[in-house]
């Protein structure tokens, strides 16, 4: 039951975290971007990543060893729904990373770098695409955990 429950605890941080970090980079992405902001918007897109790996692999976890059960999960159609927008959000924040390992290497070439405006205002559309899908999850957690649709 503890196990069960740490488990849950470290997922929920773990979505957090990633929520606080998509949100400072629509934050961030604003035109009239710093140049010291790229810097930043490099290092929270890093935190993006590690923060999805820890979401995912708490998952995991919790599939294989929470007290449900994975029989439970790989039975119910929110958990594939579920997973399948994870998916779809996580192929959504590729071309803002793309674009922000781009602007910190020109800004390492080029002192007082500042990105284009409308490359700017693409990334954060990308990055507002993944907020907008993310309110989903909970939805989908919510109808998976009651076992409705099964």
């Amino acid at each position: 039951m503890l196990q069960d429950a740490l488990l849950a605890w470290f997922h929920y941080l773990a979505i957090f975290v990633l929520v606080v970090i998509m949100t400072a980079e629509a934050v961030l992405l604003r035109p009239g971007l710093a140049p010291d902001t790229v810097r930043r918007l490099a290092l929270y897109d890093r935190f993006f990543g590690v923060s999805a790996v820890a979401v995912l692999v708490t998952g995991v976890l919790r599939l294989m060893l929470g007290a449900k059960g994975a029989a439970f999960y790989m039975a119910n159609p929110w958990f594939h729904a579920k997973i399948a927008l994870f998916v779809v959000i996580a192929l959504c924040s590729i071309p803002p990373t793309l674009a922000f390992i781009r602007w910190r290497k020109q800004a390492a070439t080029q002192p007082g770098f500042v990105p284009p405006e409308a490359d700017i205002r693409r990334a954060r559309r990308w990055v507002m695409i993944e907020s907008h899908l993310f309110i989903f999850l909970p939805l989908f957690a919510v109808l998976m955990a009651r076992g409705i649709g099964m």
